[in-house]
């Protein structure tokens, strides 16, 4: 069994791909770009905010520094106001986290969001159930870069060979081979099985009733 569990957040523990596709087209918006369709942002989202607005940006668009800091800034205001409006935790998993912690495991989130944002959002649909939420942070490198990952571990005590990481995408996955860990992908995200495959996942799971068995197994 497994001591410690890190869960990656946009599309493992909620759903927020509406949340995060309505604050970027408002960007667009604003900038007088296209909007994009919900669809595309399963792809655009993953890598945190700044590769989500270089994505989104019409290629014939030249992103000068100013512009990425306006469009960054012009984001992070809309989105976190906006940030609960269609968010939802996904079907099992607050059961799912809350057997986990009554079980005596160490739980934590590792998210690409930003760390102002990955915090409050956590504490609104899984209130007091994880020890430690890790957003993204100014001058560090965020997920697959291992960086934030060592330190949040450090911080609850965590190992490689005693450590779960849990998330949707080949980023989550290239995290957990970046820090030594056993990976486990989630289908109910924004990706595919075939995506999870292909990255080497070690696990693969359907629903979160079968992630708990597998971690309690």
């Amino acid at each position: 069994m497994y001591k410690n569990v890190i869960f990656d957040l946009d599309g493992t523990l909620l759903n927020t791909l509406e949340d995060l596709a309505d604050a970027a087209n408002w960007v667009c918006a604003q900038h007088g770009w296209p909007a994009r369709r919900l669809e595309e942002y399963n792809y655009f989202v993953g890598n945190g905010a700044p590769k989500l607005l270089e994505r989104v940006a019409p290629p014939d668009v030249e992103l000068t520094d100013a512009l990425r800091r306006q469009t960054l800034e012009e984001f992070t205001q809309r989105y976190n106001a906006h940030r609960s409006d269609k968010t939802t935790a996904y079907p099992g998993m607050r059961e799912a986290v809350q057997t986990l912690r009554d079980a005596g495991l160490t739980l934590a989130v590792l998210s690409n969001k930003p760390h102002e944002a990955a915090r409050p959002v956590v504490e609104r649909y899984y209130p007091g159930l994880f020890h430690k939420v890790q957003g993204a942070l100014p001058d560090v490198p965020v997920k697959p870069d291992p960086t934030l990952l060592r330190r949040l571990m450090g911080e609850i005590g965590a190992s490689p060979a005693d450590t779960l990481f849990v998330g949707d995408s080949n980023v989550d996955i290239r995290t957990a081979k970046n820090g030594g860990l056993t990976s486990c992908g989630v289908l109910w995200g924004f990706r595919t099985r075939e995506e999870l495959e292909a990255e080497g996942a070690d696990y693969i799971v359907d629903i979160a009733q079968e992630l708990v068995e597998l971690i309690l197994a």
